[in-house]
C-alpha cells in the first residue's frame, strides 16, 4: 500500500467545505445546541467495526479541523495502512459540539475511500507474481475524484488519467467521428504537444493492424476483447508500446487477463463498486 499517497490540505478544502455545509445545512447542528451546553467538552475516538484497508483519514482530520482549530486531532492510523476490527484510527479531543458536527462528514469519507483502498487492495493482490498492474478509471464519485484516486493509491493500485487534459485517449467515439483509425492518429500528430501520451482504444485484431501501421500511439486499450485475442495483439505488438486491458474485468478474471502480457488492467469498480467500511466515532 502506498502510506505516502496525500496532496497538500488547502487542494482537499474546497471538497471538505462543501461536504461540511451541505450537511449542516441553513442553521447548524440545532441537535446538539438543544442538548449540550456550550462548553462541554469530549474525547472521542474514530474506531474501525471491521478489518480494512485505510483511507480517508488526511481528510477525516481536515474535516475536524474545519469546523474548529482549536481541536486536538491525532492520527493513530495512517493512510495506506491496514486496521482490523477494534482498532482506533483517528483520536480528537475538544468541544463537544464542534465533534458532533464534524462526526457524519468525517465518517462518511473515511467509511468511502477506505472501501475503495480495500477493494483495490484485493486486486492488486490478486495480480502478485504478474508484471500487469490494476489501475482505476474515471468512473468516479463526482466532486470526489481526487480522494478516491488517492484511495486506489493507499489499496496499493495506480492511476489512470485523473482528468480529460492529463492525456490523449482516443475511443470508438472519437474513431467514428474522424472516420477511422488513421485520420484519427494523423490528427494527434498535428495537434498533440510532444509532452503529451496517446492512447488509442480497439475492440479487435483487426484494428490493431491499422494502428501498428498508422503509429502515433504510445500506448493501446484492449476494449472488451476475449483473453485469446489480447494475447496475439501483445504478440503482434512485440514490445513497441505499452498495452492496456479494459472491461469486464472481475477480480476472478485478473490472473488470466495477466496472463496475455499486457501491462496494465484497468477497472471501474475500483470507485464505482466499492463498498463503504463500517467506521464509528466513540465518545
Amino acid at each position: 500500500m502506498n502510506s505516502f499517497a496525500r496532496v497538500p490540505d488547502i487542494i482537499l478544502e474546497p471538497m471538505v467545505r462543501n461536504a461540511i455545509m451541505e450537511d449542516l445545512g441553513g442553521a447548524g447542528d440545532v441537535t446538539t445546541r438543544a442538548v449540550l451546553p456550550e462548553t462541554t467538552r469530549y474525547r472521542a475516538e474514530l474506531k474501525a467495526r471491521q478489518a480494512a484497508v485505510v483511507s480517508g483519514m488526511q481528510v477525516a482530520a481536515l474535516t475536524f479541523r474545519l469546523i474548529d482549530p482549536t481541536l486536538k486531532i491525532e492520527t493513530v492510523v495512517a493512510d495506506g495502512s491496514a486496521c482490523k476490527a477494534g482498532d482506533t484510527l483517528l483520536k480528537v479531543e475538544g468541544l463537544a459540539s464542534s465533534i458532533l458536527a464534524a462526526e457524519r462528514v468525517a465518517l462518511n469519507f473515511a467509511g468511502r475511500l477506505s472501501g475503495t483502498a480495500t477493494l483495490t487492495a484485493a486486486y492488486a493482490q490478486a495480480l502478485e507474481g504478474t508484471g500487469a498492474r490494476i489501475t482505476c478509471t474515471r468512473k468516479t464519485t463526482p466532486g470526489m475524484k481526487l480522494v478516491e484516486k488517492l484511495a486506489v493509491l493507499h489499496g496499493g493500485g495506480h492511476n489512470h488519467r485523473f482528468s480529460l487534459s492529463d492525456a490523449i485517449l482516443i475511443k470508438d467515439n472519437h474513431i467514428a467521428a474522424a472516420g477511422g483509425i488513421r485520420p484519427v492518429l494523423e490528427a494527434v500528430k498535428r495537434s498533440a504537444g510532444h509532452m503529451v501520451v496517446v492512447e488509442i482504444e480497439i475492440d479487435g485484431l483487426g484494428q490493431l493492424d491499422e494502428v501498428l501501421e498508422a503509429r502515433g500511439a504510445d500506448v493501446i486499450l484492449f476494449d472488451n476483447m476475449s483473453t485469446q485475442d489480447m494475447a496475439e495483439a501483445v504478440r503482434r505488438i512485440d514490445g513497441r508500446m505499452k498495452t492496456e486491458a479494459s472491461g469486464n474485468v472481475r477480480i476472478d478474471r485478473l490472473q488470466e487477463i495477466a496472463a496475455t502480457g499486457v501491462d496494465y488492467i484497468s477497472s471501474g469498480a475500483l470507485t464505482h463498486s466499492a463498498g463503504t467500511v463500517d467506521f464509528g466515532l466513540d465518545f
